[in-house]
């Protein structure tokens, strides 16, 4: 009972906030909330599912290629991959073309699995826009375009950030 109040407490205060707020902040609250939102819908940069479908998108992919387009450290998906692998969903085999690395390969169940969450992953992402007309999601894009297009020259050191890069 306590912990009711307690929440019905700080959305009443989080709602006097945000009408008291101007429209930047506003626009800053509801990009930050859209975005835990998000997070909290998609796999991890690292996930079993999201390598699944990486390879899926890939086919062969050296380990140190799949780890720098995941965007995490070696350590990680060399755990990942050893799970995946133990799992019987991938395969690792000596590069053909530089026996130092290694390939990676999906197995046919997990093939199969990785088109299950990419369905899944397409699905998601059908429902997320789903109270938006089509006029309006094009609309809704072009604005985020031009947002991204003026972030990016304007905040160059964030981009670096968010792409494990040290500015």
């Amino acid at each position: 009972m306590r912990k009711r109040k307690a929440e019905d407490w700080n959305s009443k205060l989080r709602r006097q906030q945000y009408e008291a707020a101007d429209i930047d902040a506003r626009l800053i609250i509801n990009l930050r909330d859209l975005s835990h939102i998000m997070r909290s819908l998609y796999e991890g940069r690292g996930s079993q599912r999201r390598i699944l479908i990486v390879l899926r998108e890939t086919g062969k992919i050296t380990q140190r290629a799949l780890t720098e387009r995941l965007g995490i450290k070696p350590g990680s998906a060399s755990e990942v991959i050893a799970k995946l692998e133990h799992a019987g969903l991938i395969r690792r085999s000596p590069s053909e073309s530089d026996r130092r690395t290694v390939d990676i390969t999906l197995t046919e169940e997990g093939e199969r699995m990785a088109c299950e969450a990419a369905e899944q992953r397409r699905q998601r992402h059908v429902d997320m826009f789903s109270c938006l007309s089509e006029k309006e999601k094009n609309e809704l894009l072009a604005l985020l375009e031009k947002l991204g297009g003026d972030w990016k020259l304007r905040y160059p050191d964030a981009e670096k950030r968010r792409a494990g890069k040290r500015p």
